[in-house]
């Protein structure tokens, strides 16, 4: 049974970026406190968590001491160190959810790839990638193009190259600058997403995201995502088996490609709540957020239900150079009666940096198509950029 005191149970989270900090909006109400490990001062969280304390994601030390602190142990950043909080778990007793094993699944995409594939689950074909030798051998073995990405560290696009040839061999794997794996381009309709959830003897799945990528940076969520029933089962079925192969509590983002044939293709997992879930916020009963907090504590789970079709764009810097963080023109996304801001608290704004999102929750008769066009005016009516950078 779970009694409720004051203060209530503490969370203590390694990373404290925009995550962390929706992971403390949600955890509030909940009775429950949150506490982040970050490296920068007055990171994101840190405005809305109870405190902060700045350090390395990997410095054992402070992970301790956050154990010392909390009731429970999670990750918003796959940089968490594993070895690290296997033994502060080991030492300290606290428990640790999703369970540090799953990084070493995760940190690695050629490692996840064949995990994934020793699972039965269909992935793209891929190769290991070493030196441009290897790189070239894939080329002749998988055709081109294809994607060349860093087997860990990539986030956002970075670290992913698309080689188009043979002559490009060389210019790729210096650009990824580190072990890679090469990926067959996949002739998909569409991207998709599932945010699932492993509680305590129980699972959960959000309804199907449609996800629009461009630069390989997520742009805008659909939910439902644009596609058939039958799809949309066959997606949610291959995240529970997904979710078979994790260890521990908590959100995932599971992402996925239609085929143009109609086939449901694994891309890449995270063992935290996901950019692609970030609509549940308004858009579902309990967000993938909250749900994170319950699965972590061992609480029973929420519902999953969509309240309404929603649709949610990332607010990227359109910044040529760095600079202060100041966004203009937001009267517009506040003047929308069904439209949600989302501001991250980040002081400076970098050239495609996620900066915050908006959500648009569309009426019961409203097509998928006209609310996502509604969510891009928003955030197309936004800008970080001054007049002269325009």
């Amino acid at each position: 049974m779970t009694t409720l005191r004051t203060p209530g149970p503490t969370l203590g989270v390694v990373g404290g970026g925009q995550l962390g900090r929706m992971l403390a909006e949600a955890a509030a109400p909940l009775g429950v406190e949150l506490i982040v490990l970050d490296p920068t001062p007055e990171c994101p969280a840190s405005l809305v968590a109870r405190d902060q304390i700045v350090a390395d994601f990997d410095e054992e030390t402070a992970i301790h001491e956050l154990a010392e602190r909390a009731d429970a142990l999670t990750f918003e950043i796959e940089l968490a160190d594993q070895d690290a909080l296997d033994r502060v778990e080991a030492e300290t007793g606290v428990p640790i959810h999703p369970k540090p094993a799953t990084l070493e699944l995760i940190h690695d995409k050629l490692v996840q790839k064949r995990e994934l594939r020793a699972a039965e689950i269909p992935v793209p074909e891929f190769r290991r990638v070493d030196d441009a030798d290897d790189l070239r051998a894939a080329i002749d073995d998988l055709g081109a193009p294809l994607m060349l990405k860093a087997r860990t560290g990539g986030y956002d696009g970075r670290g992913n190259v698309p080689v188009a040839s043979t002559d490009e061999a060389d210019e790729a794997v210096e650009a990824v600058a580190g072990p890679a794996m090469a990926e067959e381009f996949v002739d998909y309709a569409r991207e998709l997403s599932v945010i699932a959830v492993k509680g305590d003897g129980e699972t959960a799945t959000f309804p199907v995201t449609e996800t629009i990528h461009r630069e390989e940076i997520l742009r805008e969520s659909v939910a439902p995502a644009r596609a058939d029933d039958e799809l949309q089962e066959r997606a949610h079925e291959a995240a529970l088996v997904v979710l078979e192969s994790m260890e521990g509590r908590g959100t995932y983002g599971i992402e996925m490609f239609e085929t143009t044939d109609g086939e449901i293709l694994l891309n890449e997992i995270a063992p935290r709540p996901h950019n692609s879930g970030h609509w549940t916020i308004e858009g579902a009963v309990a967000s993938q957020f909250e749900q994170h907090v319950r699965a972590v504590l061992g609480w029973p789970l929420g519902a999953t239900d969509l309240r309404g079709p929603t649709v949610s764009a990332n607010l990227l810097a359109d910044v040529d150079e760095p600079a202060p963080a100041a966004l203009s023109g937001v009267d517009r996304i506040l003047s929308e009666p069904r439209g949600h801001l989302h501001w991250y608290g980040k002081s400076e704004a970098r050239p495609l940096r996620k900066m915050g999102h908006v959500t648009v929750c569309g009426a019961t008769d409203e097509s998928s198509d006209e609310l996502l066009d509604r969510g891009r005016k928003l955030r197309d009516a936004v800008s970080f950029a001054t007049d002269d950078q325009r």
